[in-house]
């Protein structure tokens, strides 16, 4: 009986095989790459397209809210011998960097910033890196007004030239506050009004909205930020070039690191938009691989407080 049962399961496990190798004839595994590749949409449109930077430079002399101290570089040093790593002895150089707050600069607000029971930096998920990005524009009104908050009649009357903003889509406000970077006022600003924040995730359904200042509103409890971070949402401050964007048609490419437990994100926004756009460059159009090679060298400015080339 037990060579019998051998001989059974043996059978059974060869009807397997055989069956999984029909069935494999019918059907390569994986299936075809043509089914899943987005290749062809990277050389369609992608590769091609105008990629526009959002993000400002971080450095110690940039504004930070008033809350936080100030942030300071540093060359970093050989933790057993207390030397600076150079290029002529140890064949690299390393920076260390003493950071304050990850509240700063151009920065994606986790909810945990507000509400300890919604994502910290490293929960936020990695479907945020690409999307369909609006671009409301209040400059005209920031001008006459350096305290303009965003209404939701600025919403519809968007909504009126370009159509209803998309369904998870992101938002950024243009006021050109950060056009005189790093020379701004962070005690007033253009804001977001509550009713404006509201609007967008309750009746458009939004991933999130940014803004150029460092602050979403100048109310005495941040209303409109204490909103949107203490219902879960995440928000984007900081966001230079606006000026640079069309109201529509172009995505927002969006990278950050993953603190543990952070509270917020220094972030890399990368507008890419239509190739007929006359701002921004194409894959090709400057160094790459390899990247720009600089006559002048790179070296710790001790005025400065970190690497520069002058």
């Amino acid at each position: 009986m037990r060579h019998l049962a051998f001989n059974t399961t043996t059978a059974a496990v060869a009807a397997l095989i055989s069956a999984a190798a029909l069935g494999c004839a019918k059907q390569a595994w994986p299936p075809a790459m043509e089914t899943l590749s987005l290749w062809s949409t990277y050389d369609s449109a992608l590769s091609s397209a105008k990629y526009i930077d959002l993000t400002h430079t971080i450095r110690p002399d940039m504004p930070i809210w008033r809350g936080f101290g100030n942030i300071s570089f540093s060359p970093a040093t050989n933790k057993d011998t207390g030397q600076v790593f150079a290029y002529a002895t140890d064949g690299f150089v390393a920076n260390a960097y003493k950071l304050t707050t990850d509240q700063m600069g151009t920065q994606l607000d986790a909810p945990a910033h507000f509400n300890a029971h919604y994502a910290a930096a490293d929960e936020m998920p990695a479907t945020f890196a690409l999307r369909k990005l609006c671009v409301i524009d209040v400059s005209a009104q920031a001008r006459k007004n350096s305290s303009y908050a965003l209404t939701v009649e600025d919403v519809l009357g968007w909504e009126a030239e370009n159509g209803r903003v998309p369904k998870g889509s992101v938002v950024f406000v243009r006021s050109d506050w950060s056009r005189t970077w790093p020379h701004v006022d962070t005690d007033v600003f253009p804001q977001v009004s509550l009713k404006a924040v509201q609007f967008l995730h309750l009746q458009r359904e939004i991933l999130f909205h940014g803004h150029e200042p460092l602050d979403t509103d100048m109310t005495p409890h941040f209303d409109a930020e204490a909103w949107i971070l203490g219902h879960g949402y995440a928000q984007a401050e900081g966001v230079a070039n606006l000026h640079l964007l069309p109201p529509t048609g172009c995505l927002l490419s969006t990278g950050f690191p993953k603190f543990k437990g952070g509270t917020g994100n220094y972030v890399r926004y990368v507008a890419v938009c239509p190739s007929s756009w006359p701002h921004g460059v194409s894959p090709g159009q400057v160094p790459e691989a390899p990247m720009q090679h600089f006559e002048r060298a790179i070296a710790w400015n001790a005025e400065k407080g970190y690497r520069s080339r002058n």
